[in-house]
């Protein structure tokens, strides 16, 4: 276990680890391309790092430089490799189901894709049934699960509904269908994150939308320019809630991404008293590029807040993190509308309502989400991560503001997305 003591102010400035969810989609779209492409600032964390295994795997050529990553892709329909041996995601959900959206889209080809025990309790069934009507095969294992395997068809456009937000499942829809006979479209409740659909746009894609649907037609190939990846928001997150509950905290978090569908948590701090100030895009904003600036925050008295809605999918990796502002903030914090965080890595809603309980919270769980009753104080003790990322990182958070500090069951699972998230919090309390 790791500990985290009560801390003094945070003070000074962080560029936060690459975003990994464009990390993600810059790898697959450059080994999709038949041209080599540059990427600068990738993020080198297990998860992404399980991306570049993967696509190695399927004939890409991955050079690693001091400044930049470049993938040498094999383009949208040359003969992938296929191999007897699984196709290895690791801790990746975002992986597990973008990647079997190229793979559906060649025919004759079959991969099994499988991942550690996180993975194995994630559904794919979302994935599975667009991909089935498109004319794919998946098979999975009991209830919807991976491990899982993929035999690729020559695919069909369809039209399809889905009834939940999710930029992941759209996106392996978008991706199939750039391979699919005519035109696909794919609508969804609300709208969820857009970074697949700017990469789209960047490579000159037919692509439209409208409201909550957007389609895509067949294309023979991609032209991507050379990309690079700004700071992660959902990193950035940690240190914004850090900030705001350690009193005499100032600190300025640099080239952070700021598309407008990944700011969500940012507002939420905001109108719960954080002094959170940055050029944020404006909602509905419809660009091929991704935005950069700073995040200015200081600490401040929070007010309880309710988080429910077009909220969620554009905050769904932080809520958790809405529920440690609240233990902070006056009044009962609600979030609603969430039920997607039970499907994670881990159920987030039960692991953050047993960790805050735990360390003093009154918290306590409903069906798609969480209650939190403001005190102004967390006492500390064990907070288990369960193997969850945003969830060591969440404890050792709360252990700077709590009374007797916090020891952080499996802190090492914070590499899957963040390797240096200890060393760069330890430079914001050396600035205090």
């Amino acid at each position: 276990m790791t500990r985290f003591q009560p801390a003094g102010p945070l003070r000074g400035s962080l560029r936060p680890p690459a975003d990994k969810s464009i990390s993600h989609r810059a790898a697959l779209f450059g080994a999709m391309c038949d041209t080599p492409v540059a990427i600068r600032n990738y993020l080198y964390a297990d998860d992404t790092l399980s991306t570049l295994d993967a696509l190695r795997a399927l004939g890409a050529a991955v050079e690693v430089t001091p400044d930049e990553l470049v993938i040498r892709g094999v383009g949208m329909r040359a003969p992938l490799s296929t191999t007897n041996e699984r196709l290895d995601v690791g801790n990746s959900g975002t992986l597990m189901r973008l990647l079997p959206g190229w793979l559906a889209g060649q025919p004759g080809g079959r991969w099994s894709l499988d991942g550690d025990d996180s993975i194995r309790r994630r559904p794919v069934d979302r994935i599975a049934r667009p991909l089935e009507l498109m004319g794919a095969t998946l098979t999975t294992t009991d209830g919807g699960l991976p491990p899982f395997t993929v035999e690729g068809a020559a695919l069909r456009g369809i039209d399809y509904v889905s009834d939940v937000a999710s930029a992941q499942v759209k996106s392996c829809v978008l991706i199939a269908g750039l391979m699919a006979d005519g035109e696909t479209s794919f609508t969804e409740p609300t709208r969820s994150r857009d970074h697949t659909e700017r990469f789209l746009m960047g490579a000159q894609v037919p692509f439209s939308r409208e409201g909550t649907t957007v389609r895509v037609s067949q294309t023979d190939e991609l032209e991507l320019e050379d990309m690079y990846v700004p700071a992660d928001p959902s990193s950035a997150a940690f240190f914004v809630t850090a900030a705001a509950i350690v009193p005499g905290s100032r600190i300025v978090l640099e080239d952070v991404g700021l598309n407008w569908t990944r700011t969500a948590f940012f507002q939420i701090a905001d109108r719960m008293g954080a002094v959170v100030l940055g050029d944020l895009e404006p909602p509905g904003t419809e660009s091929a590029h991704e935005p950069v600036g700073e995040v200015d925050v200081a600490h401040a008295p929070l007010e309880a807040t309710e988080v429910g809605g077009q909220d969620v999918p554009f905050a769904i990796d932080e809520l958790p993190l809405v529920a440690l502002l609240g233990v902070f903030a006056d009044g009962e914090t609600v979030v609603r509308d969430a039920a997607e965080l039970r499907v994670k890595e881990t159920d987030r809603i039960a692991t953050v309502v047993e960790g805050l309980s735990g360390l003093g919270a009154e918290i306590e769980a409903t069906p798609d989400g969480f209650i939190v009753q403001g005190t102004g104080r967390l006492r500390g003790g064990v907070f288990d991560s369960r193997g969850d990322h945003r969830m060591a990182m969440l404890g050792a958070i709360a252990g700077l503001a709590s009374e007797e500090g916090v020891e952080v069951k499996d802190m090492t699972a914070a590499s899957v997305s963040y390797p240096s998230f200890e060393s760069d919090l330890r430079s914001l309390l050396a600035e205090s």
